[in-house]
């Protein structure tokens, strides 16, 4: 059973200049799985396998997704992965950190 994912981004979470993993980040279309519902933002466990030809991701906890449509890449920092985890996308993230830096 997989989940379809659309508006996706496959985010490195870095601790420091060092990658300690990579998460998808995007919006459930369908889940066969029933954990999700359409129009739900979805963050995943960390990734352990990536067939991009088959655009199928694979997570340490077993869960199998797939991704339709353009997606993207992008990083956060380790100290901010709740925010990402609690919905915020990559963009929103980095908007709030450049927001708070400039006051």
């Amino acid at each position: 059973m997989e989940t379809i994912v659309k508006n996706w981004q496959i985010v490195s979470v870095l601790e420091g200049e060092n990658s300690i993993g990579k998460v998808l980040w995007g919006v459930c279309i369908e889940d066969m799985s029933f954990r999700f519902i359409e129009g739900d933002y979805i963050c995943t466990s960390k990734l352990v396998e990536i067939t991009p030809k088959e655009g199928l991701l694979k997570t340490a906890s077993g869960s199998i997704y797939k991704v339709v449509g353009r997606g993207g890449k992008a990083s956060i920092d380790y100290r901010d992965f709740e925010l990402l985890r609690n919905g915020f996308s990559p963009e929103q993230i980095h908007a709030l950190k450049t927001a708070t830096q400039q006051h």
